[in-house]
């Protein structure tokens, strides 16, 4: 009998998490390197991702840092080179990190703001797995989770532009699972509603709005990053295996509230 316990078992795996010196991202990697995976923190600040590696590896994790601002293309050739010739490949590919400068109506955003996010929240996660690709060709398989948003799914207030973007990942996800299935490679997206982070600090920090959104959650309440590394886990693992070019929310039922 197989052991399902077991496909959960990431030991021998390398993964590497933008944006993962703080919030979801670190959650994520922690969650990965608890279920065995050799996890690359990565974020713009090495001081950062070298804090978050050393605390990992104090807790007995397996982790190095290796900052990338991912908007650059010479960083991201430099992130993927370093984390194979650290650990040897690519197993696991989570595009995490993400922006948004910009909170108001969508026709006062400067052409300049809306090429910034399109370049960090779709092109970056293009190009990044495009570098990937040749690791895990080689490896025979490997999972990329595209971090998205409800925002992807359902218009909400003054967020257009990150929506947008948000939703262009959802597609480019499903164009990799579709076009990289023939090479063992799966590609899923999740989209997190309101999660307690620096990110979203600007709603959950206004007592009203919080208030507001919390009562309509079936949830009744804002989620925490650690709530975001189970699905990760289960996508990037062989549990998941037959999970590709799908969507999937962790958001407290806020695609359901009415």
């Amino acid at each position: 009998m197989n052991s399902i316990k077991k496909s959960f078992n990431l030991e021998g795996k390398v993964a590497i998490i933008t944006g993962s010196s703080k919030g979801i991202g670190k959650a994520i990697a922690q969650g990965l390197a608890e279920h065995g995976a050799k996890v690359v923190i990565s974020s713009r600040s090495q001081e950062a991702v070298d804090e978050v590696a050393a605390e990992f590896n104090k807790a007995g994790l397996e982790a190095v840092g290796i900052a990338c601002h991912i908007g650059k293309e010479d960083q991201r050739k430099n992130l993927i080179e370093k984390t194979i010739t650290h650990y040897g490949g690519i197993d696991i590919l989570v595009n995490n990190a993400a922006i948004n400068p910009i909170y108001g109506p969508i026709e006062d955003a400067e052409e300049g703001v809306f090429d910034k996010i399109m370049d960090i929240n779709v092109k970056a996660p293009w190009m990044l797995s495009n570098l990937a690709l040749p690791s895990m060709k080689e490896r025979k398989g490997g999972s990329i989770i595209n971090i998205a948003s409800v925002e992807a799914l359902h218009p909400g207030a003054g967020l257009g532009l990150y929506s947008t973007s948000k939703a262009a990942l959802l597609m480019l996800t499903k164009n990799q699972a579709k076009e990289w299935g023939q090479y063992g490679i799966r590609a899923n997206v999740l989209c997190p509603g309101l999660i307690k982070t620096k990110f979203s600090a600007a709603l959950w920090q206004n007592e009203k709005v919080l208030q507001k959104i919390e009562k309509t959650l079936p949830s009744a309440r804002m989620g925490m990053p650690n709530e975001m590394a189970g699905i990760v886990c289960l996508l990037a693992s062989d549990a998941g295996a037959y999970m590709t070019g799908s969507v999937y929310n962790a958001d407290g039922g806020y695609l359901i509230a009415g």
